[in-house]
């Protein structure tokens, strides 16, 4: 069964390199991550980069505004682009440990492979820039040679593109080929926003007009605003508040900014707003988030690679 090679191929590669340890861990293939987790944890706030991760063992749900998507055994989160979003382990233990496998998509792949499909898909109707599928057989027994490669180092720069192409080409024929393929297409509209957000995540600090972000998306005033609120379900200025919020997060966490220091530092003119918005997005007032925070031992951060 593959789900179960693929659970067993997980747990053993951590195993040996983190035995004992909970997280995700980075591979030696750019972009691929392991994840596990013996227990279900606390809200996590992060970025989510285009990618897709499935699950062996355990679920895992994510809260991306008023959106609740929930995800299990053999079923993939695919991402195809940037978004802030929150994410919860729901089901582990340690006899039952969560374990999930998440790549990260590179446009220039997807885009070759899309051109080297015989028949390519119709592109989807734009919506939410994430979704939930059930794996099949094949897609999963792909992602477990991904992982099986990395115990042949001599062999993975040979084997890891051609498996990374193949994965590409199952998910892009696959029953939400259309939706990724937007990813894929220079000129479609999650990479004509996914500019937008660029710009936005450089730059999140300072006021940022919606014809800048529009300019930058090459789009109308009217068409980018329709186009970001359908790939992201937030406005901009939704979106640009999530960026800071988080950042200031990451500040007073990693950087020991107290909460006027971190306020200013990501674009706040008033601290008591920065405290309001805070509490508003994370439950509880910023100083009271840390201090919990950092007596649980988590360190958190605004763009955190293994956020699927």
């Amino acid at each position: 069964m593959p789900q179960s090679a693929l659970k067993n191929a997980i747990a053993r590669y951590l195993d040996a390199r983190h035995p004992g340890e909970d997280g995700a861990f980075a591979t030696a293939i750019d972009g691929l991550v392991l994840m596990r987790n013996t227990r279900t944890d606390m809200l996590n706030h992060m970025i989510y980069r285009p990618a897709m991760c499935l699950v062996a063992q355990g679920a895992k749900c994510v809260m991306l505004n008023d959106q609740v998507l929930h995800y299990a055994e053999m079923q993939s989160l695919v991402i195809s682009v940037e978004l802030p979003g929150v994410g919860r382990i729901t089901q582990a233990s340690p006899d039952r440990p969560y374990l999930a496998i998440a790549l990260e998509f590179d446009p220039l792949i997807l885009r070759e492979v899309l051109a080297q499909l015989p028949s390519q898909p119709a592109p989807a109707e734009p919506g939410l820039g994430l979704y939930v599928e059930d794996t099949d057989a094949a897609l999963a027994d792909c992602m477990l040679r991904l992982v099986n490669v990395l115990e042949t180092p001599a062999m993975l720069a040979v084997l890891a593109p051609l498996l990374m192409r193949e994965i590409c080409a199952r998910l892009l024929t696959g029953p939400n080929g259309g939706r990724l393929c937007t990813l894929a297409l220079p000129a479609g509209h999650a990479q004509r926003v996914g500019e937008a957000i660029r710009l936005l995540r450089t730059e999140f600090t300072r006021a940022l007009r919606i014809e800048e972000l529009a300019a930058a998306a090459n789009m109308s005033t009217s068409s980018f605003h329709q186009h970001f609120k359908q790939l992201t379900s937030m406005t901009p200025l939704q979106y640009q508040k999530q960026l800071r919020l988080l950042e200031a997060r990451r500040l007073m966490l990693v950087e020991d900014a107290n909460v006027m220091r971190a306020a200013y530092r990501v674009g706040y003119e008033s601290p008591s707003q920065f405290s309001r918005e805070y509490t508003r997005m994370f439950g509880v007032p910023p100083k009271r988030d840390t201090t919990a925070t950092r007596h649980l031992g988590a360190a958190a951060t605004a763009d955190y690679r293994a956020a699927v």
